[in-house]
C-alpha cells in the first residue's frame, strides 16, 4: 500500500476542483498549492478520439458512460459558496467496435448562459445568495444548476438537479435543447435527481418536493421513454431535505431525515438554504411506505436519528420484510464536509457507514438496524439489473485504510460482497481520485461484467476513464484511456448498454 501524505493529496484533489479561489475565507495554503489549486474552470471539449494508455478496451463492452457534476464554482472574481453550486457539465464516453470516443460539455441552463453573457454571477443557489443588494434574494430565483446525476432515455439525456425540472440534452452530442416537463411536470413541480428505474417493466420511480409552509413530497412514475403516466402528492412535516428514495419490491420507501428548513432565514434573505438547515434529532427520522402501483401510503413509522443523503438497494426478503440499504450518517455534518470541499480544504469529520434497515412495510415499523461494514460509504449502488431486488454486491465510493477522512476527499472504490461479508478495493495510487464506480453489464457474456470510473490523477494533473473486471476490483484495470481535459470530480452518472 502507498503512504498518503495529508498535504500533498489534499494539493492533488485541490487541482480536480474548478477555480478554487480564496474568496470567500481565508485558506493557508503553500504556495505551490495554492498555484495547483487555482485552475479554470472546466474545459469543454468536442468528440474526441480517447488514447488507450495501458491495456485494451473489453470486447463486450459497448454502450455509453456518462457522468454530471459541478464544473465552474467561480465566475467574475466571485467563488459559489457550496460545491452543490456548480454549473453541471456531461462527459459522454463512447464505446463502440473503433475504440472510445468522449465529450464533454456544460449543460447550456438559462441560468448558465445570463451570468455568461454578463460575466458574472446573477443568481443565488444552494449554498449562496443572489449576489449584490438583498432585494436580489427576491428578484432572482434560484439558478437551475443541472448538475447531480444524468436519465438515458431512448431519445434523450435527462441532465438532473433536484430543485427544478431536467433539461434534455442530445444523447451523442450533448447539446442542450432546454428544460423537460416529461409530460407531466407543471409550475412548482421538480424532478429529483435520484430516480429508480426497474430494469424488468421499464418504469421509472421519482419523486420531488415542493416547499411551502409544509413541503409537499410529488411522486412520480413513468414509462420506459420517461413520460410521466402517474403522480401523488403528499404533505410531509415543516421542510424537510430529501435527497433519495428507495425501490424494494412493491413499495417506494421514503426515509425523511430530520434535517428542517428554517424558512424565516431564507425568505428576508439573511441565511442561504444550506444554512437555513437544522439538524434537529429529536424529531427522529420518519418512514413513508407507498405502493408502487398505486403510489397510495401503505404505512408510515419513525425510528431514530440518521441522516443519509444516498441509498444502495432495497428488496423484499422470503418473510415479507422490506430490507434498505443505506450509506448512513450518525448527524448533519456531511453538509459542513461537503461545502468545505469546494475550497480544496476540509476538516469537518463525517463519516457514513453501510447500513441495512430492516421495515415491516404494512406497519412502518423498523425492526432491526445492522451495520454491515465500519467503513466509509458514499455514493452506493447495485447493478441496475438488481435495483429493486436482492443483490449479492454493492459497490461504492470510500476512502483508503490510512486517510485522514476529516481532511481529505474520496480516494477509492469498493464492491462488498453480502454473501461472504467481504468488502474488495481498488488501490489508485497516492494523488488519485475516482469518481462513483458505475456497473456495465457485458454484451457478450452474462457471467461478465465491468466497474468504469472517471479518475482525476493529481500527479500529472490530468483525467482518465478506468475500466476494472467486477470480479477483479483490487487487480490492475484492464483498461485506462486518457481524456483531453481534467474533469472535475462529479456526482454521479449512468451507463446506457448498446
Amino acid at each position: 500500500m502507498h503512504t498518503i501524505s495529508p498535504n500533498s493529496t489534499k494539493k492533488a484533489w485541490a487541482g480536480a476542483i474548478p477555480s478554487l479561489r480564496e474568496a470567500t475565507q481565508t485558506v493557508s495554503f503553500p504556495a505551490e498549492r495554492c498555484a495547483n489549486a487555482n485552475v479554470q474552470p472546466a474545459t469543454e471539449f468536442p468528440s474526441t478520439q480517447l488514447p488507450i494508455i495501458s491495456g485494451k478496451i473489453p470486447d463486450g463492452l459497448r454502450g455509453i458512460l456518462y457522468r454530471n457534476g459541478p464544473a465552474r464554482l467561480e465566475r467574475g472574481g466571485l467563488h459559489m459558496g457550496h460545491w452543490f453550486d456548480g454549473d453541471g457539465a456531461i462527459l459522454a464516453v463512447n464505446f463502440n467496435d473503433a475504440g472510445a470516443t468522449g465529450v464533454y460539455r456544460y449543460v447550456q441552463t438559462s441560468g448558465y448562459q445570463e451570468e455568461a453573457a454578463a460575466g458574472k454571477l446573477l443568481y443565488g443557489n444552494y449554498g449562496m445568495t443572489a449576489p449584490g443588494p438583498i432585494w436580489n434574494q427576491w428578484q432572482k430565483p434560484l439558478k437551475n444548476a443541472a448538475n447531480t446525476s444524468v436519465l438515458a432515455l431512448p431519445d434523450k439525456l435527462l441532465a438532473l438537479w433536484e430543485g427544478g425540472k431536467p433539461h434534455a440534452l442530445d444523447l451523442q452530442t450533448l447539446e442542450t435543447w432546454g428544460e423537460d416537463d416529461l409530460g407531466g411536470l407543471t409550475k412548482g413541480l421538480n424532478y429529483s435527481a435520484h430516480y429508480k428505474r426497474d430494469e424488468q417493466t421499464g418504469e421509472i420511480f421519482n419523486f420531488g418536493i415542493s416547499p411551502g409552509q409544509k413541503a409537499t413530497l410529488n411522486i412520480y412514475k413513468s414509462d420506459s421513454t420517461g413520460r410521466i403516466i402517474q403522480q401523488a402528492a403528499y404533505q410531509l412535516d415543516g421542510i424537510p431535505l430529501v435527497h433519495d428514495f428507495v425501490l424494494a419490491g412493491q413499495y417506494l420507501v421514503f426515509f425523511i431525515p430530520p434535517v428542517r428548513l428554517s424558512i424565516l432565514a431564507l425568505l428576508i434573505g439573511i441565511n442561504n438554504y444550506s444554512d437555513s438547515l437544522e439538524w434537529q434529532p429529536r424529531l427522529g427520522t420518519q418512514i413513508l411506505v407507498f405502493d408502487r402501483e398505486t403510489l397510495s401510503v401503505v404505512s408510515r413509522g419513525e425510528t431514530e436519528p440518521w441522516f443519509q443523503w444516498h441509498f444502495a438497494n432495497g428488496y423484499v426478503d422470503a418473510t415479507g420484510s422490506v430490507i434498505v440499504d443505506i450509506a448512513r450518517y450518525e448527524d448533519f455534518q456531511t453538509n459542513q464536509y461537503l461545502k468545505e470541499v469546494a475550497t480544496g480544504e476540509t476538516h469537518t469529520l463525517a463519516k457514513s457507514t453501510l447500513t441495512r434497515v430492516h421495515l415491516h412495510p404494512q406497519t412502518g415499523k423498523v425492526t432491526s438496524i445492522q451495520q454491515l461494514l465500519n467503513r466509509h460509504c458514499e455514493f452506493p449502488s447495485v447493478p441496475q439489473q438488481n435495483v429493486g431486488q436482492a443483490s449479492r454486491y454493492t459497490y461504492m465510493s470510500t476512502f483508503r485504510l490510512e486517510t485522514d477522512i476529516s481532511q481529505e476527499v474520496l480516494n477509492a472504490i469498493a464492491r462488498f460482497d453480502h454473501k461472504t461479508e467481504t468488502l474488495t478495493e481498488a488501490d489508485f495510487g497516492e494523488n488519485c481520485y475516482p469518481s462513483e464506480p458505475i456497473h456495465a453489464q457485458d454484451t457478450q457474456n452474462p457471467e461478465q461484467s465491468w466497474v468504469l470510473t472517471v479518475v482525476y490523477d493529481g500527479n500529472s494533473h490530468s483525467s482518465e476513464v478506468w475500466i476494472f473486471d467486477s470480479d477483479r476490483l483490487n487487480a490492475e484495470p484492464v483498461c485506462k484511456l486518457g481524456l483531453p481535459s481534467v474533469i472535475p470530480h462529479s456526482f454521479h452518472g449512468t451507463w446506457n448498454p448498446a
